[in-house]
């Protein structure tokens, strides 16, 4: 059994700019999973970088409100929606709202940094 706690993950500023604790990753932790699992969390008025993985990635918003954008395609976010990002699909992800805006990304198979292009 592994047991963590976010607050003992340290938090660093991921490549597309969202401040992320990685969680769960199968090459640093002793489990049998194929996927990662990261907190993140974005300030008001502020977005993440457009970016894609090689990988599929799921969403699930924990707290605040904001917009999601895939390729062409833009919903809002709040507490408690989930979306399912395809394998390459062009993401990023902002906070529209007046307070921090967190999620749980989980990215099957677990991310490396060379599954992920940062768009400038």
């Amino acid at each position: 059994m592994l047991v963590t706690h976010v607050m003992k993950c340290p938090e660093f500023l991921a490549g597309d700019h969202t401040l992320l604790r990685e969680l769960l990753h199968p090459s640093r932790a002793p489990v049998g999973i194929r996927y990662s699992l990261a907190h993140g969390r974005l300030e008001p008025g502020t977005r993440s970088k457009p970016h894609r993985l090689a990988s599929s990635e799921v969403y699930y918003f924990l707290s605040g409100r904001g917009l999601v954008t895939i390729d062409e395609e833009t919903v809002t976010v709040e507490s408690g929606s989930v979306v399912c990002v395809p394998p390459g699909g062009t993401q990023f992800v902002d906070n529209s709202g007046d307070v921090m805006l967190e999620f749980l990304c989980l990215v099957d198979p677990a991310w490396t940094p060379e599954d992920e292009e940062v768009i400038e």
